[in-house]
């Protein structure tokens, strides 16, 4: 993936973003533009906001698409359908590909389902499919918890998860286990500097900076600015700063099949 702002030969992603008007935050894709302009970052993945997450998703997705368009390549699009919506969630995933997305975002909160009641079974195969990341937001009990996503990624070996906001915050202290259970399964950075259990992480030699994925959560997280210095002072090698900042998370979308 092309960057102006890189670690090493790496352009530093920011793997989760929410636009739009959510229900006590908002960010804009101008804005988010200018941020990350300021801060160093290439290109972010923006996902829409809350209630486009849970209703009117096809707005929701056509909403963050023509924002990726208008940006130059520096926003890239997740796409969102809700499972109950059954067959016609698939065209829903359909149409968000056919406008650019490259990685499918849930949220069991939100959207009201079990990670493992096989209601989502099917979106997780469509994005198997096409080798998009699957970003899934996790902490809220008792649907939506690490060690849940580490069995649903078990049973979809061919899909790639990322453990959305690490389980934060009562739930941190699976997000370790859950991914020495699930090789396919990555965490992300969001939320995890308050207790600085991120680098226990880095250093388990069965886990490693190569799953870790860098995003900043904005606007839900401190900041974008703030997220992002928290990885930089990581006491840990250039390499895997590249990794965390990019290195992963680029190699994944790479693999996405139009």
């Amino acid at each position: 993936m092309e960057g102006t702002t890189t670690v090493g030969a790496v352009p530093v992603i920011d793997a989760h973003v929410t636009l739009g008007v959510n229900r006590d935050v908002q960010l804009s894709a101008e804005t988010l533009l200018t941020t990350m302009g300021r801060c160093g970052v290439d290109v972010a993945l923006v996902a829409p906001a809350e209630r486009f997450v849970a209703v009117s998703n096809e707005e929701g997705n056509r909403f963050v698409a023509a924002a990726a368009r208008a940006s130059g390549g520096r926003l890239l699009p997740y796409a969102t359908a809700s499972p109950w919506l059954g067959a016609r969630a698939l065209d829903i995933l359909r149409e968000a590909a056919d406008l650019g997305a490259r990685a499918l975002a849930l949220d069991p909160a939100l959207q009201g389902f079990d990670l493992l009641d096989g209601q989502i079974d099917d979106l997780v195969r469509f994005a198997a499919a096409r080798r998009w990341p699957v970003y899934i937001r996790t902490g809220t009990p008792p649907w939506a918890l690490p060690l849940s996503l580490a069995a649903l990624a078990r049973r979809h070996p061919d899909a790639a998860f990322i453990l959305g906001r690490n389980g934060a915050t009562d739930f941190w202290l699976d997000v370790e286990p859950a991914l020495l259970s699930a090789p396919n399964l990555y965490a992300n950075t969001a939320t995890t500097f308050w207790d600085n259990n991120l680098l226990p992480l880095v250093r388990n030699p069965h886990i490693g900076a190569g799953r870790i994925i860098y995003s900043s959560d904005a606007p839900f997280a401190a900041s974008l600015a703030e997220e992002l210095a928290n990885v930089r002072a990581l006491p840990s090698s250039e390499t895997d700063h590249a990794r965390i900042l990019g290195g992963t998370i680029s190699h994944l979308l790479d693999q996405a099949i139009d």
